[in-house]
């Protein structure tokens, strides 16, 4: 049954205070409690009854109506029998979190509500439950264990004559019964998809393309690989795939609405079974990434490519050449290029699930498509490495992959298969750009083509400076490639190992031992004067110095390290130093 059914029924009393336009969601049972986190006894579709008592001050509200919120119940009822009129903090809450709720009259006992609303729902369930029960149990045996989310989208068009499609967070198809969804139509639903969640709204969401009614359906991952429901839907937008029918589900009766959520969960009982064969791969580029970072000898990063190659190259037969591409997903208040970060929300895995998806060829559908790409994430970025033909070698479709010659990216082949930031990004900035909303941002970035151990530490450097090139510019979806960079910092990515050590140490040793004894912040003042371009007087006012502090400072760096930073050679090594160390 529908909220609206409940405020038109007078016995109830009920008065809408806030929600009005949420009064279609369904009701599927109801609770009353008055504990401060009822969650653990919520399923999600019930009323919620509550006397206030767990209210002490304006401040309980927001949490309590957040809590409502992330459980997705349909409403809150507030008995007006403790504090007579309903708190205004409570319905503003509400309203944040687009929560209807009404007020109960005190005449009425909640025991009314709940035997109404049981008797409702129950009959309701009733009067389909065979119908429902037939098509589950079909559902069921004919699901992702008997042939993937083709057959069950093949029920849904023999059964319910519904045409749907499983799309990626980016509108890629995944999988469809029929004609396949034009790529620009999956985008753009897509975008529909991810704006409305950003909004906190219910699924399924209804859009409307090219004059055609689809309704969208979030399938969020429940099995065996799921994490911890989120108190954030930042932690998974940007990854839940959805169900998208070419229909208008706003009227269909909550029977049919049930088999589709169950569609829903049998389709992310298959998205959990090939995210668990994913982690073989991203194991293997966890381990690369972790010796290549930690300058670990080629040999030994060769070695771990060679035992890595069957599941990285399944196929190919030849010793690849390598890309590195570097992603970064960050939120906030701000969402700026350079803006703080205040989200705390764990921008590693949401890169990673961002990285795999966007490194698949758009024009490819199926959820294997990625079989050759490994993600790692650490800290707060994802990082791929991504083969690509050294020769000759056949594709999927029998034809020839082109040739790569021996330098970083080039081909004699019409056809070129390195990876390029631009392209990577085309089909994918608009849905992306709408799941970002106003506090997101994805920076991206390509390294050149390797073909070898050895150039691995130096591409992972270099993809990192494109996307830090990248994270300079405007905009939510932003990617800039090897070729981008200024010269010096596509040199610094190469300089060996221990010729950085020494350089830095050399450089800037002396400074740090001496921060560490005095905290005189010289290294701070170097970075500071030298991004300043030697200019004393804005160097000064950054540092909130007086120009004689500064001055002293900058001879003090002068007299530990024998430089004059009058001289650009000087300036130029101090530079150098910094990016380096």
């Amino acid at each position: 049954m529908r909220l609206r059914a409940l405020l038109e029924t007078d016995a109830l009393g009920l008065r809408l205070l806030g929600g009005e336009h949420e009064l279609d969601r369904s009701v599927r049972g109801v609770m009353t409690t008055d504990l401060r986190d009822p969650s653990r006894y919520l399923t999600g579709g019930e009323l919620v009854l509550t006397g206030l008592a767990w209210r002490r001050d304006a401040a309980d509200s927001e949490p309590f109506v957040r809590i409502l919120a992330g459980a997705r119940v349909a409403g809150l009822a507030a008995g007006e029998a403790e504090l007579g009129e309903i708190p205004g903090d409570l319905i503003e809450a509400c309203e944040r979190h687009r929560l209807p709720i009404f007020a109960v009259d005190e005449t009425v006992a909640f025991a009314t509500i709940t035997e109404y609303v049981v008797r409702q729902v129950s009959g309701e369930r009733a009067g389909d439950l065979a119908a429902v029960v037939d098509r589950h149990r079909r559902l069921m045996t004919s699901g992702p264990a008997g042939g993937g989310p083709e057959v069950v989208l093949d029920l849904l068009g023999s059964d319910l004559d519904l045409h749907a499609w499983v799309l990626s967070p980016t509108g890629r198809q995944i999988a469809g019964a029929g004609a396949p969804l034009p790529g620009q139509v999956g985008a753009t639903l897509a975008g529909h998809h991810l704006a409305a969640t950003r909004t906190g709204r219910r699924g399924p969401h209804r859009a409307t393309v090219d004059g055609v009614t689809y309704s969208l359906f979030p399938i969020r991952n429940t099995g065996r690989g799921a994490a911890p429901a989120s108190r954030d839907v930042r932690e998974s937008v940007l990854s839940d795939w959805l169900l998208a029918v070419e229909a208008d589900a706003s009227d269909w009766p909550a029977a049919r609405l049930d088999l589709l959520q169950g569609v829903t969960q049998l389709i992310a009982v298959e998205r959990d079974r090939r995210d668990a064969a994913r982690t073989v791969r991203r194991r293997l580029a966890q381990e690369v990434l972790e010796l290549v970072q930690t300058g670990a000898a080629p040999a030994e990063i060769a070695a771990r490519l060679r035992v890595a190659a069957p599941v990285l190259l399944p196929g190919m037969g030849t010793a690849p050449h390598w890309q590195v591409v570097v992603a970064r997903v960050e939120w906030g208040a701000e969402g700026a290029p350079g803006g703080q970060v205040t989200s705390g929300i764990a921008g590693g895995p949401v890169a990673q699930a961002l990285l795999e998806e966007i490194l698949v060829d758009p024009a490819v559908t199926g959820p294997d498509s990625a079989d050759r790409i490994a993600v790692a994430h650490t800290g707060d970025e994802a990082v791929a490495l991504v083969p690509l033909p050294a020769r000759a070698a056949p594709s999927a479709d029998g034809g020839d992959l082109a040739e790569a010659d021996g330098t970083a990216g080039a081909t004699t082949a019409k056809e070129d298969p390195a990876l390029h930031a631009d392209a990577l990004l085309a089909a994918v900035r608009a849905p992306l750009s709408a799941g970002l909303a106003d506090d997101g941002r994805l920076t991206l970035g390509v390294s050149a083509a390797v073909h070898s151990p050895e150039g691995l530490r130096g591409a992972l450097e270099e993809a990192r400076h494109a996307r830090r090139v990248a994270a300079a510019r405007p905009g939510r979806v932003c990617a800039a490639g090897h070729h981008e960079l200024a010269s010096h910092v596509l040199l610094l990515p190469f300089v060996p190992d221990d010729v950085r050590r020494a350089f830095t140490a050399r450089l800037l040793d002396p400074l740090r031992d001496y921060d560490r004894r005095h905290r005189a912040e010289l290294i701070p003042t170097l970075e500071a004067f030298l991004d300043c371009d030697g200019s004393w007087t804005r160097c000064a006012a950054r540092l909130h110095l007086h120009v004689n502090t500064l001055r002293y400072r900058v001879g003090r760096i002068e007299q530990l390290t024998g430089r004059d930073l009058s001289r650009l050679e000087d300036k130029l090594d101090f530079f150098l130093a910094l990016r380096m160390s």
